[in-house]
């Protein structure tokens, strides 16, 4: 690990504050083009594809800069993790000059450096415990599940057996290590000593939440054990953790998404299918303030399932403790990000983390640093119609609500008691029945909403006149929940107008009769007519 810190600039230069990046950084369009043809490996970063991905990383590096200081986690070559990031970016605190006192991480680095050595064969693939958000001091992390006594014993031939490029497939071989050979000796005292070595990092990084996206309680392949997870774990060596079980479909199940014209309205998983063991679980005060029967989960569809879960996460990290998070599923790249990166952008929006990025800049670190660089198989997914990534992104439409944000408490606080007139909860639900259906893209009124963030429909700063007279905060909190909306569907469009003019036209073929095939190919009527200048950097 290099111990150099990164200081944020003290400002932008001219070029980054007008919106105009220097030529030679890799815009949105670029980045989703390397995206599309290849996966992330840091043990291949050279050559022509090498060049690429160094600015890449450089770019998130400098993104990260502007509002943190930071230390990085050398993975040159892979050395820790084939599908994590050659600068794993560890963030210690933010830089800006109003907050660069209230929270400073008590981590020291050599000693990360030594416990993420140590402990990364404890989970699948290697992809061990990772803090990649800072939000009010705490480490929002992530990993791959517990890894099995196939993967421990015999990585490399499990890794052949079951290539297959799914979320829970072996899809690539990595050597096994000395380390690997040392731990095989002492058959006994195995999972102790790896999972030990785990649980030191988790503890390390104040963890105590640890979510686990999993339908499965252990990942079965050929009638033998692969994977593991917490919550299964016969010693109960983390029983003094906070563990959920959050059961939440795997990459296969987006094909159906896509077949569906991307409408994940009415789309719900197969519960009932034989490998589907792993019981929602949720500790009951977690539960308690957030007004959802979660004994029906089985019965939501996509939307319900994904706000509801995120309304979940948003509650844990915004709790008054000082306890960090884990999110994972089976191996981490699929699922794992999708909330990660849902986390990140709906704290940004809030104004609470990357204080400093504008939405294409947010874009493009999430997509860059949260997907690609921590190995999504984009290409396999496309392949395959699994467009999880692509719902992550279109999913923003669903979280621009103030039930999403972290900054509701504080406002609800605020809040004057109820008196005549309209009240906040009137004016919302005013607001929701009367702009018309915005939940499918290929809707003209989705198009012209958020091609006009003023028009009709669209609630604006003027509409906070509506406001009676003696609630002013309450003219204030709509005027900071209409930011919200507007930065989250500015990122959204931005990711809609950067996938179709590149990933996106290339999945979404006309079909046989020449209708137009998909949802994409009607964003490029629409949305697509403003071009991509908003999405690159």
């Amino acid at each position: 690990m290099a111990g150099a810190r990164a200081a944020a600039a003290a400002s932008a230069d001219s070029s980054t504050s007008s919106g105009n990046p220097p030529p030679q950084e890799p815009g949105l369009g670029e980045l989703l083009e390397e995206f599309s043809r290849t996966q992330y490996r840091a043990k291949d970063c050279s050559g022509t594809g090498g060049s690429k991905v160094e600015r890449i990383e450089k770019r998130c590096l400098e993104l990260f800069g502007r509002d943190y200081c930071y230390s990085v986690i050398q993975n040159v070559n892979g050395d820790i993790c084939s599908h994590y990031p050659q600068h794993i970016v560890f963030l210690e605190y933010e830089s800006s000059e109003k907050e660069k006192d209230t929270f400073e991480s008590t981590v020291q680095v050599s000693k990360l450096q030594d416990l993420v050595n140590r402990s990364k064969t404890a989970r699948c693939r290697g992809r061990f415990v990772c803090p990649v958000i800072l939000f009010k001091g705490k480490h929002i992390c992530r990993s791959a599940t517990l890894a099995g006594w196939g993967e421990l014993y015999g990585r490399t031939g499990y890794n052949y057996i079951f290539s297959g490029g799914t979320d829970d497939a072996w899809a690539d071989t990595e050597d096994v290590t000395e380390e690997d050979c040392a731990l095989r000796s002492s058959d006994s005292h195995l999972f102790d000593k790896v999972r030990g070595y785990d649980i030191k990092l988790l503890r390390y990084l104040s963890v105590k939440y640890i979510c686990d996206l999993m339908v499965e309680n252990k990942k079965v392949k050929f009638g033998m054990n692969v994977t593991s997870s917490e919550k299964v774990d016969k010693a109960q060596r983390y029983a003094d953790f906070t563990l959920l079980s959050i059961p939440y479909p795997g990459c296969e199940f987006f094909k159906e998404y896509k077949d569906r014209d991307y409408m994940a309205e009415g789309l719900i998983f197969n519960w009932k299918q034989d490998y589907v063991d792993a019981p929602l679980s949720i500790p009951d005060f977690l539960t308690c303030s957030l007004n959802i029967d979660w004994s029906q989960y089985q019965s939501w569809d996509l939307v319900q399932q994904t706000q509801n879960y995120l309304k979940l996460l948003l509650s844990i990290i915004n709790s008054d403790d000082d306890s960090g998070l884990l999110v994972h599923c089976i191996s981490g790249w699929d699922r794992t990000p999708l909330f990660i990166s849902l986390l990140r952008l709906s704290l940004w929006a809030d104004g609470l983390i990357h204080t400093s990025l504008k939405p294409a800049e947010i874009l493009y670190l999430t997509v860059a640093y949260d997907w690609f660089l921590f190995g999504h198989m984009l290409v396999d997914r496309l392949s395959k119609g699994e467009e999880i990534f692509f719902f992550c992104f279109n999913f923003l439409k669903h979280i621009i609500s103030e039930e999403f944000s972290a900054l509701k408490t504080q406002r609800r606080k605020s809040l004057p008691a109820r008196d005549a007139g309209f009240t906040l909860e009137d004016i919302c639900m005013l607001r929701r029945k009367d702009r018309g259906s915005t939940t499918s893209l290929g809707s003209d009124f989705s198009l012209v909403m958020e091609s006009s963030p003023g028009a009709a429909g669209s609630f604006t700063y003027e509409a906070v006149e509506l406001v009676p007279a003696g609630a002013q905060t309450q003219a204030a909190w709509l005027a900071a929940l209409s930011e919200r909306e507007t930065r989250l569907q500015e990122v959204r469009s931005a990711f809609l107008a950067a996938y179709s003019s590149t990933v996106g036209l290339r999945a979404a073929a006309p079909s046989p009769s020449g209708a137009i095939g998909g949802l994409l190919e009607q964003f490029a009527r629409g949305v697509g007519l403003r071009g991509t200048g908003s999405s690159t950097l």
